[in-house]
């Protein structure tokens, strides 16, 4: 049934679609950027806020963009390069996208202008006028940083146009080591974006291929889709590592279920305890495209998140049946697995369920989070029913060819000791069996104990780390660890850089290194907008607007207006009417504020009046290399202003989007998840049998959390999106592999600390051992894909998985041996009175070849 349940599924995933929409997957769902934007968009037209600012100020829309550079950092306004840019310029112009019945060039789908042109960046302009003066022999044309002034008179910004700039005094660019243009495109519906999306593929193959004709220089090109694709493309770049990672675990699945003994050696197991995480996984994936679902690249994450969980369970269940008597029937032997293993498995696997159910709720701002949590709860709840049904039927089948004394791999009866040993060598090797009856009573329950890893548990590894004189180092380790994880965890930073998401050798990340190098000292254009009807007229509101703007670098129409108020001695209290009139008559219809008039919004009024309801003015802030850290800063401060202000103002930019609340949006799944777990621990803790388990428990994944924040911070990983879901998986982790460990520790009677720790360690060391070799090698391909996104994942699936180990193998069983619950020391000795004797009974088989005399006491 999991098989054909999978099938049918699974089946619908081939036809499976891919989530274009990035901001919907990364931004914060509930975000005031949101709004903000919302309202800039009502306010003002997004054609008119392109046209003399490098930045997307309004909405990222459709663009192309390139950044040029040299080598060898030569000056890119020299002669030589000049005329390489414009000539690069021209060949982007005369881009064509074919479409049955007409040629689109970028004149036909650009933004247009006022005077219906086509909008381009203001350093061409500044480029032909250097390229006419050099040709007419004048030296007086000087082009400033980061204002500079074109022939007709305009005030332009270039801070984000030129880059790697050296100046000379009074502003003037003495030379340039990057330069950047940016080619803004419509899509006011469906055909025009369709064109423009051609456009921006073509855009980029020409800028390739004119870097190929001109090896001097170096082209960054990038367009609006380039995030989209780089961030897919994670999948694309991960399959054949995939692949190899799946060989890998089903090779070591395989032999860390396999033994000498080949009755008793359970390979196939291993191989079926593997491919019922593929079946619930692959269920998971079918429910969640027939609803709708849309694939990404973070749920590359979730097959490690079942192999985790599925692998330690089958191996548990393993562990059990090594446990059970072999002169048991196997319908009994199974009873007794399951009633050993699929406790703590059922446990386990709610408390899955509780953590990312929270994680898959409402309450997660950010969606891939959810839907990655969402497909993980399907995925874990299939495994769950497929671990009982598949796994536990594979388990009944292999009993009873065991009982059989037929190999698992061969399924032929193993011949007697006397007739293999007149078998060639080989024969003997590969059915080489132990036989109940030629075991004593004494040694029947060892007769797993050839396995190598319960070979190496029992008889070196349970003594040597329970030894007297490794204890105190294994506390000093302890030490360290902690004080490196402090260490790590004071220096926690939030990763809300979207190259964090995106393979590696992509536009995206060449782009976003060359833009951070060459154009980080200034910040995003930030927008400021005035949503009211305020006196501009009037010299202490002109005053309040300009006390919030300061410190930034000012290009907008509104500076220049006031100080053209100044001129004309407007004073305080200037009648409405007069200052409407001065801006029909003079504002709007002076050349050199002409091209002011497209930030401010004009209503007429009934008596003619003009009543000024909104304006806007653009900021740039001066910031240094951690500009992403300062620029959050600042919208924080500036939300603060705007709540305290006398005028009313909004700030934004497209980035914002992410930004704004992503530090509380990407942590509340974690911090939801903590405290479900938190709670469903001290829920817990009235039903177990001793309240201490659970105490352990909680302390033990605090520890576990706490280092791997710690190191995944030293290891330069981020706060982001991907490392806060691996860190949810990390709790459930840790409580997979030490909930057992404990329970045993702290529900044993008699006997001594010690010897319960060698007891937990021999029961469950085997299963945490071999699911931790499978996850650790199914880990490592992960490395070597080139994608920021897999290294978050490796990095933090590797760090949960090591830290965990280290508290299952060494810190749990040393602290355990001397701090509480306490042991008897000593084994009570019952009374000899109700000791009975059972006579002796003689059993002969059927061959009359041995006799097996047993006396049993009670």
């Amino acid at each position: 049934a999991p098989v054909l349940i999978s099938i049918l599924l699974g089946a619908s995933f081939s036809r499976y679609q891919v989530e274009e929409n990035v901001e919907h997957l990364l931004a914060p769902t509930h975000s005031l950027a949101k709004i903000e934007r919302n309202l800039v968009d009502s306010l003002f037209p997004v054609n008119r806020s392109k046209h003399r600012l490098y930045s997307d100020l309004q909405t990222p829309g459709r663009y192309g963009r390139v950044i040029i550079t040299s080598f060898r950092k030569a000056n890119m306004l020299d002669q030589h390069h000049t005329d390489l840019i414009l000539k690069l310029h021209s060949a982007v112009t005369r881009i064509q996208v074919q479409r049955p019945g007409f040629n689109y060039t970028f004149a036909h789908i650009c933004i247009l202008n006022n005077d219906k042109t086509c909008i381009v960046d203001d350093i061409v302009h500044v480029l032909e006028e250097l390229k006419a003066a050099r040709s007419s022999n004048r030296t007086n044309f000087a082009i400033t940083y980061p204002i500079t002034h074109l022939k007709d008179g305009r005030e332009v910004y270039n801070g984000h146009q030129l880059g790697g700039v050296t100046v000379h005094s009074k502003d003037r660019v003495k030379s340039a080591e990057a330069i950047q243009l940016t080619y803004y495109l419509q899509a006011i519906n469906s055909l025009n974006d369709m064109v423009a999306e051609k456009w921006e593929s073509i855009f980029c193959d020409t800028v390739e291929l004119f870097q190929k004709s001109n090896r001097k220089v170096k082209m960054y090109p990038f367009t609006s889709s380039s995030l989209k694709e780089d961030f897919q493309k994670t999948s694309r770049v991960s399959e054949r590592y995939l692949i190899t990672s799946l060989v890998l675990v089903v090779t070591l699945a395989i032999l860390c279920c396999s033994m000498q003994d080949c009755v008793r050696s359970k390979p196939w197991l291993g191989l079926l305890g593997l491919l019922t995480v593929t079946l619930a996984t692959l269920t998971a994936a079918g429910i969640i495209n027939l609803t709708g679902g849309k694939y990404n690249s973070t749920f590359l994450g979730i097959p490690f998140v079942m192999l985790g969980h599925g692998l330690y369970g089958t191996f548990e269940m393993l562990s059990s049946w090594r446990k059970t008597r072999e002169d048991q029937h196997v319908k009994e032997r199974t009873a007794a697995v399951f009633a050993d293993s699929m406790l703590s498995f059922s446990l386990t696997t709610a408390m899955y369920l509780v953590t990312f159910g929270i994680g898959a709720s409402p309450f997660t701002n950010i969606e891939a989070a959810r839907i990655f949590c969402c497909n993980s709860c399907i995925a874990i709840f299939f495994n769950y029913l497929y671990v009982l049904s598949f796994y536990g039927s594979s388990l009944v089948f292999t009993g009873y060819i065991e009982n059989n004394y037929q190999p698992s791999i061969f399924c032929r009866k193993v011949p007697k000791p006397e007739v293999l040993q007149e078998k060639p060598a080989w024969y003997r090797f590969l059915l080489t069996a132990k036989f109940s009856e030629d075991t004593d009573d004494s040694e029947e329950t060892n007769t797993y104990e050839s396995h190598l890893l319960v070979w190496f548990l029992k008889r070196y590894y349970c003594d040597w780390i329970t030894n007297t004189y490794v204890k105190p180092f294994v506390v000093l380790f302890y030490l360290v660890y902690i004080s490196f994880a402090l260490m790590g965890y004071l220096q926690v930073s939030e990763g809300s850089d979207l190259s964090n998401i995106v393979a590696t050798a992509t536009r995206t990340i060449e782009y976003t290194t060359a833009q951070q190098k060459y154009f980080s000292n200034y910040s995003p254009v930030i927008g400021f907008y005035i949503y009211e009807s305020i006196e501009y007229w009037n010299t202490s509101v002109q005053e309040d607007v300009l006390e919030y703007t300061k410190g930034f670098v000012r290009i907008s129409w509104f500076e220049s207006y006031l100080n053209y108020l100044r001129k004309l001695n407007i004073s305080t209290g200037l009648p409405k009417k007069n200052f409407t009139d001065m801006l029909r008559n003079s504002f709007l219809k002076t050349p050199q504020f002409a091209h002011f008039s497209e930030d401010i919004i004009f209503s007429k009024k009934y008596n003619n009046e003009v009543d000024v309801v909104a304006s806007r003015m653009f900021l740039v802030a001066k910031t240094m290399e951690t500009k992403r850290e300062e620029l959050y800063d600042l919208l924080e401060t500036l939300r603060k202003l705007s709540l305290t202000s006398k005028v009313k103002f909004i700030v934004f930019n497209p980035s914002f989007v992410y930004m704004d609340r992503y530090a509380s949006s990407v942590g509340a799944p974690l911090q939801n998840s903590c405290i479900s777990a938190l709670f469903l621990l001290f829920f817990s803790a009235f039903l177990v049998a001793d309240s201490l388990i659970n105490v352990w428990l909680t302390l033990t994944v605090a520890s576990v959390e706490f280092g791997v924040i710690g190191f995944m911070t030293l290891w330069k990983v981020e706060l982001d999106c991907i490392s806060v879901l691996c860190l949810i998986y990390g709790i459930n982790y840790t409580i997979d592999n030490c909930a057992p460990l404990l329970s045993t520790f702290v529900l044993g009677k008699e006997f001594t600390r010690t010897k319960w720790v060698k007891n937990a360690l021999e029961v469950h060391g085997v299963a945490i051992l071999q699911s931790y070799l499978c996850y650790v090698v199914g880990l490592i391909p992960l490395a070597a894909v080139p994608s920021n996104l897999t290294r978050t994942l490796f990095r933090c699936l590797f760090l949960i998985a090591l830290v965990t180990f280290f508290h299952c193998f060494a810190i749990l069983p040393v602290i355990l041996t001397f701090l509480p619950p306490s042991k008897k020391k000593r084994k009570e000795k019952k009374n000899p009175e109700n000791r009975e004797e059972i006579e002796c009974v003689e059993m002969v088989d059927m061959d009359s070849t041995r006799v097996v005399d047993q006396i049993t006491t009670v």
